[in-house]
């Protein structure tokens, strides 16, 4: 079971907008924030960046501070705000009074909501159907998530099946939980943050927990109440704090500030410019095949 939004390699458990996801390979380019998979925007976030990504699907009471260039669809849900243009390469679905600052360019078809609002105008190649449309992407993801909780794990499945695409290769999406702040000086969460390897990011880091992968740079310091690991060969701007939890720094990793947790874990070769401060243990990791 896979789809375009739920991975192979991911499996089909709990609520999907149950953390911040950041696929391998995102970057933050000239304040857009760019992914080669789909995006899913929680309802009521802030998003004080551009968009630009496959699919662009977001919840009820979205802003997003620039741009949005979806390569498929894009579906955004009641009363969001979009502060610039809005280019589509497939099919455009917006649901009541959204308000557009900029163009609506879509290559497809539009099928739009009362009270929407476009100020520079609006241009589709395909037909044009003015009702209150289901944000269908949206919709799929809040009908598994109430499946998941129901226990009703086999229908979950066969909802998904049903959603796979084998005509497209398969890609993590971007994963923005409900009322997260995401803009060029700070990413705040009250959920757990994951990303993936080879990301380049600006901003603070601001979660519940943080698992940083491989090779990854972010212009920002990173804090969370829990752990926070940092994968190898990753380079952090900033420091990294923890308020109960155990702060893992992998080999090859570089800080470039402080590093305060409870318990402390450094393997060797990673880099911390500033001071290690722990209240409780710390330790030295070393690779097994180290002389003793």
């Amino acid at each position: 079971m896979c789809t375009r939004l739920f991975p192979c390699d991911v499996p089909l458990r709990g609520d999907p907008l149950d953390a911040l996801r950041i696929p391998s390979g995102t970057t933050v380019e000239e304040y857009d924030v760019v992914t080669d998979g789909d995006v899913l925007i929680g309802g009521q976030s802030s998003v004080e960046l551009g968009i630009r990504g496959r699919n662009v699907a977001a919840g009820e009471r979205v802003s997003i501070g620039g741009d949005i260039q979806a390569d498929g669809d894009c579906r955004l849900g009641l009363l969001c705000e979009i502060d610039g243009n809005v280019l589509v390469g497939d099919d455009a679905y917006l649901g009541e009074r959204v308000h557009v600052s900029g163009q609506l360019m879509v290559a497809g078809d539009l099928d739009i909501g009362d009270d929407v609002r476009i100020d520079d105008g609006f241009e589709a190649n395909g037909w044009i159907v003015i009702r209150n449309p289901v944000p269908t992407l949206v919709f799929y993801v809040v009908l598994l998530s109430q499946l998941l909780r129901l226990g009703e794990q086999e229908a979950a499945d066969d909802l998904a099946a049903a959603l796979s695409s084998d005509d497209e290769t398969v890609r993590d999406p971007l994963v923005v939980p409900r009322g997260a702040e995401i803009s060029d000086e700070a990413w705040r969460v009250s959920t757990p943050t994951q990303t993936g390897d080879d990301c380049r990011l600006h901003g603070n880091v601001r979660a519940e927990e943080l698992e940083i992968g491989v090779n990854n740079e972010i212009f920002g310091s990173l804090r969370a109440r829990g752990d926070i690991s940092v994968g190898a060969d990753t380079l952090i701007h900033g420091d990294v704090t923890t308020r109960n939890g155990t702060v893992t720094i992998e080999q090859g990793a570089r800080i470039r500030g402080t590093v305060s947790a409870d318990d402390l874990v450094v393997h060797e070769g990673a880099e911390v410019d500033g001071s290690l401060r722990a209240s409780g243990t710390m330790r030295l990791v070393r690779p097994k095949n180290s002389a003793e």
